[in-house]
């Protein structure tokens, strides 16, 4: 049984504004801008984007084998996916909906809430890529 780390971040500069994503899904790091959207979005477009990631980069069958291990700064999000918080925002809603069938493709999905001093790299990816929006 193998155990997959993925930290991701998303962000927006204005609330909604340029927002964009950054993943590190396993040892490979992922950036790129998302448009105009909320934060929120931006941060669930990130978990979205690192568990497609995590499939490809696994294959099918290894990925049902693997427990996998989100980590992010964001804890409404955490909270959100662990079924501790209602979603509330009508937005936010078909994003949940795509993680929680995302979360079949592996053996296990944890949602773990850290602080930003260690999601320094998910976060400078944002950064980032936020920067050449500008």
């Amino acid at each position: 049984m193998s155990k997959f780390i993925i930290n991701t971040d998303g962000g927006s500069r204005g609330n909604p504004g340029p927002s964009a994503i950054g993943a590190v899904v396993g040892e490979k790091e992922y950036l790129q801008s998302i448009g105009n959207t909320t934060n929120n979005v931006a941060e669930y477009s990130a978990v979205i984007f690192a568990l497609k990631k995590a499939k490809q980069l696994l294959t099918k069958a290894k990925a049902k084998q693997t427990n996998i291990e989100v980590r992010t700064d964001s804890e409404l999000l955490v909270k959100q996916l662990n079924g501790e918080y209602k979603i509330k925002d009508a937005d936010l809603q078909p994003l949940f909906i795509e993680v929680w069938n995302l979360r079949q493709d592996f053996k296990s999905v944890a949602f773990l809430h850290v602080t930003r001093d260690k999601n320094k790299k998910a976060d400078s990816l944002v950064n980032k890529a936020l920067n050449t929006l500008i």
